[in-house]
């Protein structure tokens, strides 16, 4: 909450839901406007009203409104249930707290979250207003690594096509894909008359369809586009290539349905050209990466080369795929060329283990204040929550023992529940305010003091796992472009570099006077810099 006085403020009463995955749990907007007037009724409100994701900026033209006004001056508070309902990204994040930081907001009032508006306070909502948009957008990378996972065990990690069964009664992390009992001898049928070459798919969709009964489950029948899809997907034969279009081949642990030379031969009747195999060397980079021509994705190759001495030497190039634009010109790069430059993007948030210590000890004294906030508050509440419970009970007593009608009884105990709802509510709420942002920032300090040389170390080794979840863990829309590799850093990264340039210079500055009060503790060096204090 801001010093402002709340009486001579006019309020906005920002109330948003979307329906897109972590949405579907937040409250519904007549709730939240509940919510909002209950604790609130006593201001000067006006609602305002999204139904759009706060995960993308400039997505909410109801939102964009609202802080125009406030530019205006027509109102200047703002009121919400949870931070993250004003924001879910950094761009609008960073819109809110710079017009608290200059005043053009003059208060903001959350239900869920305590704020002061001092430098440190405005700081620790910004955590708050990203936080979302970091955990969702780790999670998308957890989910996609877990996938990746699961395709280099071998297990195809989709929906199984049509002769087989995603098992879904095994245990999670060990679900694998069988052969369909009631499809999957109908479906090798179908590629017996296929390999024939006496039928064209049409005419063998018929007879699978009313001759044999095939369908898809749930009663579904198949289309002629599914018969295409089945006669040339290479799963039937133990290959697969995830994620689609990327060039990384995995061989299945299934049990195939038909051999390589009958896939073969069945391209060659469709006048298609042959899928080609997997690879057995596994490429580092390729999964993130995509084309900053076209936006297809990149792939890679490996090129042998044999001198007349007899020494082998293999080089692995990264090039567009060219499947969104075929006339892409972009060049292709070398392995050795891309990880020079990911090294040089890891070097730009490297820092020093002392500056590391002192950033991590700040950030828990200005934790202090949070924690014991939470404390107080959690306490009145279960103070409240008990009460209520207690009320139950004795209403409960006092209707056994007469002493209440049934219509009297159903009535409080009616207005009781919803109370208890409410206040349980409440406890789960200030149980989760203190926020993981102090984990999430020592987790973002401990990869920008050792992701350099944890890079450089599985360079030496050959580690393609830690070198690809280094490369992945950066950030977003990587790009290649005239060989150039572009990083969308990720939102718990993006501070580090400023940071990190600012001890460099530190240190820079420093290096020349080699006494006890700068090679010591660093930290009231550090502590005078207003860089680091504003991060």
């Amino acid at each position: 909450m801001s010093k402002s006085t709340s009486t001579t403020i006019k309020y906005f009463a920002y109330v948003r839901k979307s329906s897109e995955g972590e949405e579907r749990q937040a409250l519904s907007i007549p709730a939240q406007k509940e919510k909002l007037r209950e604790k609130f009724g006593d201001l000067d409100i006006e609602f305002v009203e999204d139904k759009a994701s706060a995960f993308k900026p400039f997505n909410r033209p109801s939102f964009a409104d609202m802080l125009e006004r406030i530019r205006k001056g027509e109102r200047t508070g703002i009121i919400a249930w949870h931070p993250d309902r004003l924001s879910r990204n950094e761009k609008d994040a960073g819109e809110i707290t710079y017009m608290l930081r200059t005043n053009v907001i003059g208060d903001l009032k959350l239900v869920t979250y305590h704020f002061e508006n001092t430098p440190e306070g405005i700081w620790m909502l910004q955590m708050a207003l990203s936080q979302s948009q970091y955990e969702s957008a780790k999670k998308g990378r957890d989910v996609k690594r877990g996938l990746g996972q699961k395709a280099l065990m071998g297990v195809y990690p989709a929906q199984a096509p049509v002769g087989y069964m995603n098992d879904k009664y095994a245990e999670k992390g060990n679900k694998t894909i069988h052969p369909d009992p009631e499809r999957f001898d109908i479906v090798r049928k179908m590629f017996d008359l296929m390999l024939t070459g006496q039928h064209s798919p049409p005419r063998i969709l018929e007879i699978a369809t009313k001759e044999w009964g095939l369908r898809m489950p749930k009663g579904k029948p198949l289309t002629r586009s599914n018969v295409y899809l089945m006669f040339t997907r290479s799963f039937y034969y133990g290959d697969f290539e995830y994620p689609v279009d990327s060039g990384n081949w995995h061989k299945g642990i299934h049990k195939p349905m038909i051999t390589r030379e009958e896939y073969e031969r069945i391209q060659f009747l469709l006048g298609r050209k042959s899928t080609p195999r997997g690879k057995e060397h596994e490429i580092a980079y390729r999964g993130p990466l995509h084309c900053g021509g076209c936006g297809a994705m990149i792939t890679a190759e490996e090129k042998v080369k044999h001198q007349k001495n007899g020494k082998t030497h293999r080089y692995t190039y990264y090039h567009c795929t060219r499947r969104k634009d075929p006339t892409c010109t972009q060049p292709a790069i070398e392995e050795k060329e891309l990880e020079k430059q990911i090294a040089r993007e890891l070097a730009k948030i490297e820092i020093p283990a002392d500056f590391k210590d002192w950033a991590l000890a700040a950030l828990k004294e200005a934790n202090t204040q949070e924690t014991e906030d939470r404390d107080r508050i959690y306490g009145a509440q279960r103070r409240a929550y008990e009460a209520c419970v207690r009320k139950l009970n004795n209403l409960i007593d006092m209707r056994a023992g007469g002493e209440i009608t049934e219509d009297e009884f159903a009535d409080r105990k009616a207005i009781l529940l919803g109370e208890k709802e409410r206040l349980s509510a409440q406890l789960t709420d200030t149980d989760q305010r203190v926020e993981n942002w102090l984990d999430i920032a020592e987790a973002g300090f401990s990869f920008a003091e050792k992701a350099a040389a944890a890079f450089a170390n599985a360079q030496e080794q050959n580690d393609l796992t830690v070198k690809k979840d280094l490369f992945a863990a950066l950030g977003y829309n990587l790009t290649l472009k005239d060989k150039e590799l572009s990083i969308s850093w990720d939102d718990l990264l993006f501070p580090m570099l400023e940071m990190a340039k600012e001890v460099r210079a530190i240190n820079t500055r420093l290096e020349p006077v080699k006494t006890p009060a700068n090679t010591g503790d660093m930290g009231p060096i550090y502590a005078e810099n207003p860089v680091m204090l504003r991060r």
